[in-house]
């Protein structure tokens, strides 16, 4: 039960204490898979590993490595960037963005929590502290520095000049990419209980789209601000708070002019790109990015079934179960196999025709979080305790 990224912070444990009625009467109890047995037809290898400062702990922080041109970068919560080859892991450079406080006295974190996104002359990542940083890729100095409306949790997206931000208070903002001023401001709307997460929006034709807390998926007209559709693919139901949690965190996907959105608690809905008119959808949530490939759509869902669709109506064509509520990553694709990562540290390698198992790695024991990267024959992953990983099969 992915509720592991919940809430607006310190909102469910003071609810919780004060006795109020966020669960039903009965407390349901969600116990972990434990690790399924799997006979290994190949052996994934880690070419390198890295430590990124302290990683992100137990907090909610979206952050994980962008690749360009030979080099990955990858951030802690604290404010470490750190830039490294992608053949060996070795260090070009590193920053710290944390707040200077004295000599005597420990610097203040940054809060990393949004990226890391990589494009052109610079590297972007945003903060719990509503900041935005644009960092040189040759050195890591601080080319332009921004502050937003609210936390930026998700992922900054680049496109047409501009560079996307979603934040925790449901304000879609462009700033512009040479110097992080702001061009425009789209208000969302959140409702009082939301997951903590966001949405990075996708970007297509002059358009980005993006899910919000309140169930929609809106389309806004990247280069004025204006909002062309917005359509609900959840709906707020349910006797429990929890129950009615309907937001969109993952990111829209476009293919064709077919945008498919996924809500927790809601649907896999497949929308008319012009329109925002649904064309179907199927009763299944999550919280996690999902992959669409060709005719068939990969995901993993709110209870970590791992389940492959067709795009013509959403049709399963399997289910893997034997993963549930071990906090699976957002699935990758990489070298024609499905790979999820899971909160005990291991890699679930499947196969992509009938969702059976065909690997299991031991990478880190504190965790991983947030999803593979795929960059140039090599598969990435942060684990919560900052390291980062190459691996090939």
């Amino acid at each position: 039960m992915q509720l592991r990224k919940l809430l607006l912070p310190g909102l469910l444990s003071a609810t919780l204490l004060s006795g109020c009625s966020l669960f039903s009467g009965e407390e349901d109890v969600v116990k972990m898979s434990p690790l399924p047995t799997v006979e290994n037809q190949f052996e994934p290898q880690t070419n390198w590993s890295t430590s990124v400062g302290d990683g992100i702990g137990d907090f909610y922080s979206n952050l994980h490595p962008a690749v360009q041109d030979g080099i990955a970068y990858a951030a802690d919560r604290h404010g470490k960037v750190k830039a490294v080859n992608l053949s060996d892991g070795k260090e070009v450079w590193s920053i710290d963005l944390a707040e200077k406080t004295g000599f005597f006295s420990a610097n203040r974190p940054a809060l990393l929590s949004g990226g890391v996104a990589v494009s052109g002359s610079n590297v972007y990542v945003g903060s719990e502290k509503a900041q935005v940083y644009a960092l040189n890729i040759a050195d890591g100095s601080v080319a332009w520095q921004t502050k937003v409306a609210g936390e930026a949790i998700s992922r900054p997206v680049i496109a047409d000049g501009m560079v996307l931000i979603h934040t925790s208070n449901g304000i879609l903002q462009a700033l512009n990419e040479n110097d992080g001023a702001v061009k425009w401001t789209v208000n969302l709307d959140i409702p009082s209980l939301s997951l903590r997460g966001e949405s990075a929006p996708a970007t297509a034709f002059g358009a980005a789209i993006v899910g919000g807390d309140n169930g929609r998926v809106s389309a806004v007209l990247m280069q004025q601000g204006q909002m062309i559709w917005q359509q609900r693919i959840s709906q707020a139901t349910g006797a429990t708070e929890i129950d009615r949690l309907s937001d969109v965190d993952t990111t829209p996907v476009v293919a064709g002019n077919v945008v498919y959105a996924l809500a927790y608690n809601g649907n896999l809905t497949a929308l008319d790109l012009r329109s925002g008119q649904v064309m179907w959808k199927r009763e299944i949530g999550s919280v996690n990015d999902f992959i669409v490939d060709g005719n068939r759509i990969y995901l993993v869902d709110q209870n970590d079934r791992i389940v492959a669709l067709n795009t013509e109506g959403g049709v399963t064509l399997w289910t893997q179960s034997d993963l549930l509520h071990r906090n699976l990553t957002s699935p990758v694709l990489y070298n024609g196999n499905l790979v999820v990562g899971d909160s005990e540290g291991y890699l679930h390698w499947l196969n992509t025709a009938d969702g059976r198992f065909v690997a299991q790695q031991k990478v880190d024991s504190s965790g991983l979080r947030t999803e593979p990267v795929v960059a140039e024959g090599k598969l990435l992953i942060q684990a919560k305790d900052g390291t980062l990983y190459a691996i090939t099969r």
